[in-house]
């Protein structure tokens, strides 16, 4: 389980390009993980474009956003290309970092057994430790983006 103060956990996943990204290649910047449920549906929508609308604020605070889904590379391409998302939509597929980051969620849209990621945000300071975590009680929530960008500027 990762909390606030724990280290991160490292990953390596593939884009839309399906290419290789890993986490430890940011090091030295502040990372902003959201994890979603899946591309095309309406909350993602909103929250992945709300979050690429504020890309600018985040960059200027030396900040980076990566975007994580069980969705497919193909999907996620999709998705990125559809609303002109600037930042990394990445596919875990197998779903191994949803479950280092205990961003799983299951029973989406009523599928028994489905398993996706939650609608989670981690911020990592640039040494990836964990300082701040926010957990949607349910997929249709959204996070208070107000509150990220305050806490991503704290930590630029």
């Amino acid at each position: 389980m990762a909390n606030v103060n724990d280290q991160a956990p490292s990953f390596e996943l593939k884009n839309t390009k399906k290419e290789p990204v890993s986490l430890d290649s940011y090091k030295g910047k502040t990372v902003v993980l959201v994890f979603y449920p899946g591309a095309f549906t309406g909350v993602c929508d909103t929250e992945i474009c709300t979050f690429n609308d504020n890309l600018s604020k985040l960059n200027d605070s030396n900040a980076t956003v990566l975007g994580i889904s069980v969705d497919s590379p193909w999907s996620n391409g999709a998705f990125k290309d559809k609303y002109g998302i600037e930042f990394e939509l990445l596919s875990d597929y197998d779903k191994s970092v949803i479950a280092a980051y205990d961003a799983t969620f299951t029973g989406l849209g009523g599928l028994d057994g489905y398993v996706s990621a939650n609608r989670v945000v981690f911020i990592l300071d640039s040494d990836h430790v964990i300082q701040y975590k926010w957990v949607a009680e349910n997929p249709g929530i959204e996070p208070n983006y107000d509150e990220v960008l305050a806490k991503v500027s704290d930590l630029g």
